[in-house]
């Protein structure tokens, strides 16, 4: 008979990893995506023959595997990834969410909402140009958005008569600027993605590289899904009370669980309001059972009736959350209208929304050489900046860098309900080893 520790930890294992692609215009994003997708036969033959019929018209010898991705006219026109590309594939070894976000610097907004929930991040340098002002921003993203894994893929070796010595170059500086910011594991493959060399099948013309295919490591890069390693969090979504013949006193908060475990007997708070209870009752999948774990949909039922509503968070006694009405975050700005001091804005915080003022914007992030502007007065599309923002009401926010889904939130305009901005509370990146810079008196930072 199997335990209810094993059955847990069979239930929490996975084998989906999230990755998003990164890199400067041309650099190859979206033809290394179509050479994954080709090599690894992910692709229906209709597909296939639609990209092959369109690389023919354009009086090309080799089908054009970035077609492959770039769905918009635009994108096909320009030759440009202008939007976030979404691809689900699976091999043998695991199932695979891949974001293919664009290069430009004026869709960096773009970067940050694919790679948000990536758990690996790969990002792309032209062997010809090496570490470019472009790679640098791409990797800072994926540290302040905690990416637990960056891949530097060195394409166009072949470009470079397949030389060791500049692949080495570029992976020396790329590792120490990433190191230097905090991405925990960095891994380096040279590839030509035209060829195909090392993307799914090993290159005849690397001897020299022993480490694995992209491919290859996507499959094995131990990526952690243990969201039940954090600390529990419960947001409210639902209140069910059926008052029917059959329940006529039940009273269920439904929701799903964003971490942790929740088990029935164990002591809760309800936030922001700090009433306690005990938790009688867990619902799933319409039975009853002792324990449940993120990300499962449940209902919870407590011991106490207690006034809850959507947007309650409800957590262990021995480790809620504390609860504050001034947000310290970094910010990146997403919308075409600027964020500035004083702006009357909804903040969305998993299922909780309140109203709020942006009471500072002490700086404004320069991505080039990771210093800090000061008081920039307000934040434009594509800016990364650290806001402190206060709320009508009392919030639960946790840390970005301990929990990347109830560290997180939304600034909203309320006036059309447009989303002004993405934020992640606390500190920027997991080394704050760079200082602010002075601006002159025009405003302008050197």
């Amino acid at each position: 008979m199997t335990s209810t520790t094993e059955q847990f930890t069979d239930a929490s294992a996975t084998t989906l990893l999230r990755f998003a692609t990164a890199g400067s215009v041309d650099d190859g994003k979206s033809t290394l995506v179509g050479r994954l997708l080709h090599d690894s036969k992910s692709i229906l033959t209709d597909t296939l023959e639609a990209v092959e019929a369109v690389s023919a018209q354009r009086g090309q010898d080799a089908p054009d595997l970035a077609l492959l991705t770039d769905g918009l006219r635009a994108e096909r026109e320009q030759g440009i990834t202008i939007d976030v590309a979404y691809r689900y594939f699976a091999t043998a070894r695991r199932r695979f969410i891949l974001a293919d976000t664009p290069g430009h610097v004026q869709y960096t907004r773009n970067m940050v909402t694919g790679a948000s929930t990536a758990d690996l991040a790969v990002v792309l340098v032209d062997a010809r140009n090496g570490v470019i002002e472009q790679t640098r921003r791409h990797a800072a993203v994926a540290a302040l958005l905690r990416v637990p894994h960056v891949v530097l893929a060195v394409n166009k070796m072949d470009l470079v008569g397949y030389e060791e010595s500049v692949f080495a170059s570029i992976a020396e500086e790329f590792t120490a600027y990433a190191s230097d910011l905090g991405v925990p594991e960095i891994t380096a493959i040279p590839i030509s993605a035209l060829a195909g060399d090392n993307v799914v099948e090993p290159s005849a013309h690397m001897d020299w590289y022993g480490g694995p295919t992209v491919l290859e490591h996507l499959e094995t890069v131990p990526v952690s899904h243990d969201l039940t390693a954090c600390p529990a969090r419960f947001p409210v979504q639902y209140v069910i009370r059926p008052q029917t013949a059959e329940h006529p006193d039940y009273r269920g908060y439904a929701g799903q669980i964003a971490s942790g475990v929740l088990r029935v007997g164990e002591p809760v708070t309800v936030l922001p309001s700090g009433r306690t209870s005990v938790i009688s009752g867990i619902d799933a999948l319409g039975e009853s059972v002792d324990i449940a774990w993120a990300p499962q949909s449940v209902t919870v039922r407590l011991k106490d009736d207690i006034d809850i509503s959507r947007g309650d968070l409800i957590a262990p006694s021995a480790s809620a959350p504390a609860t504050t009405q001034d947000v310290i975050a970094t910010v990146c700005h997403v919308a075409d209208q600027p964020l500035a001091v004083g702006a009357r804005v909804l903040l969305k915080h998993t299922t909780r929304t309140v109203k709020a003022i942006v009471k500072e914007i002490p700086s404004r992030l320069t991505l080039d050489d990771l210093s800090q502007h000061p008081n920039p007065g307000q934040l434009v599309a594509n800016d990364i900046g650290r806001v402190v923002v206060r709320t009508a009401e009392p919030l639960a926010l946790d840390a970005y860098a301990d929990s990347r889904r109830t560290g997180s939130f939304l600034l909203i305009d309320p006036a059309d309900g447009t989303t002004l901005a993405a934020g992640m509370a606390g500190e920027s990146f997991a080394s704050q080893a760079r200082t602010t810079v002075q601006a002159d008196e025009d405003g302008w930072d050197f």
